[in-house]
C-alpha cells in the first residue's frame, strides 16, 4: 500500500468518525447526492410549493421521454404492418423532435 493510499484511507475514516460524533442532525453537502438538499419542509402538505412539489420541467421531460418511447413503439409497429412510408416518416419525425427537444434541455441545463 503506498503512502498516498494509507492517507485516503485514514482521511476517509476521519471523516466517517466525524459524520458518527455530529450525529444524524448535523447538515452536511453530500457531493454525491442527487437532488437538492431540503431547506425547510413545505408549511402544508399538498400545497404545491414545498420542496417536494414536481416542476414544470419534471413534467415536461417525463412528457417527453413518454413521446418518444411511444412514438418508437408506434414507428417499430408499422415497420411490422407495412404501413404507408408518409406515416413512418411522420412517427420518425415526432421522434427525432421529441428526442431532440430532451438534448437541448438536458445541454442548456448544464449551464
Amino acid at each position: 500500500m503506498t503512502q498516498q493510499d494509507r492517507q485516503n484511507r485514514q482521511d476517509h475514516q476521519d471523516r466517517r468518525a466525524q459524520k458518527i460524533h455530529q450525529g444524524p442532525d448535523h447538515h452536511h453537502q453530500d457531493p454525491y447526492r442527487l437532488s437538492a438538499p431540503r431547506a425547510v419542509p413545505a408549511p402544508f402538505p399538498g400545497d404545491g410549493d414545498g420542496p417536494d412539489a414536481v416542476s414544470r420541467g419534471d413534467v415536461l421531460r417525463t412528457l417527453l421521454w413518454a413521446v418518444v418511447v411511444l412514438s418508437a413503439v408506434a414507428n417499430m409497429a408499422l415497420s411490422f404492418t407495412g404501413a404507408a412510408t408518409a406515416l413512418h416518416l411522420a412517427s420518425g419525425v415526432v421522434t427525432v423532435l421529441a428526442a431532440g427537444t430532451l438534448v437541448v434541455r438536458g445541454l442548456r441545463g448544464r449551464r
